[in-house]
C-alpha cells in the first residue's frame, strides 16, 4: 500500500494544468546555430518545498517535510555546420530542513525509512542535430510523451537514462522516439534506478516508445503514441484537441485522450486488458476565466497504469498519464471507474494583478470494480463498489519586476475522501512551493 500511495500522491504538477493539449517537442533548424558557447544557457533554480500529508487511512500517521534545493542546468548551443554537436548537464542538491514520519519522497530514505539529511544527483547528455532532427544520448528528462514521461512533482525532477530522437522536418508535425533503461527520482537518486509499472510495482529492463503530434490547422491537433514496457505491456495512445472560437474573448477547447494497454511478452504484471479514456471541455471567457468539465472512464481488469521512476517502492509515479481527471492526490484510475470533474481557473492580470492566479476543482469517482489481477489486488484494487471525491485549491503568485523578478509562491491544498475500500483512502495534503530562478548565461 505504501508504494501505491506514494505513487498516487506523486502525480504530476503538469496534470493540473488548464492547457489541455499535450506539447510534442519542436526542434529548431541547425541552420540557425550560432555556436557551442554563443547559444549556451545556464540556470539555477532555488527551491523551498513544504509538504504535509495527513494520511488518515494509515493509522493517523502524518508525513511531513520541509526541504530546500538548488537545481542547476546547463545547455550548450550547437556547433555550426551540417551536423551540430552540444551537451546538456545538470547538478541537483537537496537538503532536509525538517522531517516527520517516513518521508514524502522529496528526499531519499534508507532501508528503514529514515529520511536522509541531504541528497543529490548529477548527469549529462551529448546531443547532435542535423536540419530539424535532434539525437540525445545520456541522462534526460523526457516530458512530452503521454506514454513515457518523467515527473517534477517533488523537489528534484525525475530523470531517465537512454536515447531520444526528435524531429520537426515537416511543418506542423513533431515526432519523437525513445529507448530508456534506467531512471532516478527524488525518492531514490541512484543513476541505475529502475523503470517499472507504478501500481503493479513490477520492473522492466527497458522501455521503447514513439509517436508525435500533428497540427492540422490552428484549431485542430491530433496525436498518436505507442510504448513497449518489455515483458509487461504494450500501450497505445491517441489524442484529439479542438479549439472552437466563439468570440474575440471566448473559446471552448475540447480534448479527448484514449489509452489501450495490453500485456505482452512474459506478462510479468499478469493479464492486462485496459481501455481508458477522458474527455474534457474548457470554456474560456473574458480573458481571465476558464471553466472545465471532465469525464473519465476506465474499462478493463486492472487499474490504468503508467511508468514508475526510481527503485521500486522508493521512487514515484512519472507523468505519463495524460488524462483529464488525474489530479493532486488521485488518478481516478481504479478498474471500471468512471469520474467527473469541475474546475475553475482565474488569472488576475485582467484585474490589475499580473502574476496572480487561482484554481479550484472537484472530482468524484464511482462504479469501481475489483481487479482480477493479483498484482493490482495486492496494492488495494481488491474491492468493488467504492466511491471517492477530491477537492483541490491552489493559488500562485509570480513577482513581475524588481531584484527578485520571477520569484514565485505556490500553495496547493487537497482533501480526498474515500468509502467502500477505495484504494487511495482518506487523506489531506498541503504543499507550499517557493521557486526563485536565476539565469547565469
Amino acid at each position: 500500500m505504501k508504494v501505491m500511495k506514494w505513487s498516487a500522491i506523486a502525480l504530476a504538477v503538469t496534470a493540473a494544468s488548464t492547457q489541455l493539449v499535450f506539447a510534442a517537442p519542436f526542434v529548431s533548424d541547425q541552420a540557425t546555430a550560432k555556436g557551442f558557447i554563443e547559444d549556451s544557457t545556464a540556470t539555477v533554480l532555488l527551491r523551498s518545498f513544504y509538504w504535509n500529508a495527513d494520511n488518515k487511512g494509515y493509522h493517523n500517521r502524518d508525513n511531513k517535510d520541509w526541504t530546500a534545493a538548488a537545481l542547476g542546468n546547463f545547455s550548450s548551443g550547437y556547433t555550426t555546420g551540417t551536423i551540430g554537436v552540444g551537451i546538456d548537464a545538470f547538478a541537483y542538491g537537496a537538503y532536509t530542513l525538517n522531517s516527520k514520519g517516513t518521508g514524502t519522497g522529496n528526499i531519499s530514505a534508507d532501508s528503514d525509512g529514515d529520511v536522509h539529511d541531504s541528497a543529490g544527483k548529477a548527469g549529462g547528455a551529448v546531443k547532435f542535430r542535423i536540419s530539424k532532427t535532434e539525437l540525445k544520448i545520456g541522462d534526460l528528462a523526457p516530458s512530452t510523451s503521454p506514454v513515457f514521461a518523467v515527473g517534477g512533482s517533488r523537489i528534484m525532477p525525475q530523470t531517465a537514462s537512454g536515447v531520444s530522437l526528435q524531429s520537426s522536418e515537416i511543418k506542423g508535425l513533431d515526432l519523437e522516439v525513445g529507448h530508456y533503461t534506467s531512471s532516478t527520482s527524488s525518492g531514490s537518486t541512484n543513476r541505475d534506478g529502475g523503470i517499472y509499472a507504478t501500481y503493479a510495482n513490477v520492473p522492466t529492463d527497458s522501455v521503447n516508445f514513439g509517436g508525435g503530434r500533428y497540427s492540422i490547422n490552428d484549431q485542430l491537433t491530433v496525436g498518436a503514441y505507442m510504448s513497449q514496457f518489455h515483458d509487461i505491456w504494450n500501450q497505445y495512445y491517441g489524442n484529439v484537441n479542438y479549439v472552437l472560437p466563439l468570440a474575440s474573448d471566448q473559446s471552448v477547447t475540447f480534448d479527448l485522450n484514449y489509452y489501450n494497454t495490453q500485456d505482452s511478452g512474459k506478462s510479468n504484471a499478469g493479464d492486462i486488458n485496459n481501455n481508458t479514456f477522458s474527455l474534457a471541455a474548457a470554456y474560456s471567457f473574458l480573458t481571465a476565466h476558464t471553466v472545465t468539465l471532465g469525464f473519465q472512464k476506465v474499462n478493463g481488469n486492472t487499474a490504468f497504469d503508467y511508468v514508475g521512476v526510481g527503485d521500486n517502492g522508493r521512487g514515484g509515479g512519472g507523468d505519463s498519464i495524460f488524462l483529464a481527471n488525474s489530479i493532486q492526490i488521485s488518478d481516478f484510475n481504479s478498474p471500471g471507474e468512471r469520474s467527473f470533474k469541475l474546475q475553475y481557473d482565474l488569472a488576475m492580470a485582467s484585474y490589475g494583478i499580473p502574476g496572480l492566479s487561482f484554481m479550484a476543482r472537484y472530482a468524484y469517482g464511482d462504479h469501481i470494480e475489483a481487479s482480477n489481477n493479483a498484482f493490482y489486488q495486492a496494492v488495494g484494487f481488491n474491492q468493488s463498489g467504492g466511491t471517492h471525491n477530491e477537492t483541490n485549491l491552489e493559488a500562485k503568485y509570480v513577482i513581475q519586476e524588481g531584484p527578485v523578478k520571477n520569484l514565485s509562491f505556490r500553495t496547493r491544498l487537497a482533501w480526498h475522501n474515500a468509502s467502500g475500500g477505495q484504494a487511495d483512502g482518506d487523506t489531506n495534503n498541503f504543499r507550499l512551493i517557493v521557486d526563485y530562478p536565476i539565469t547565469i548565461l
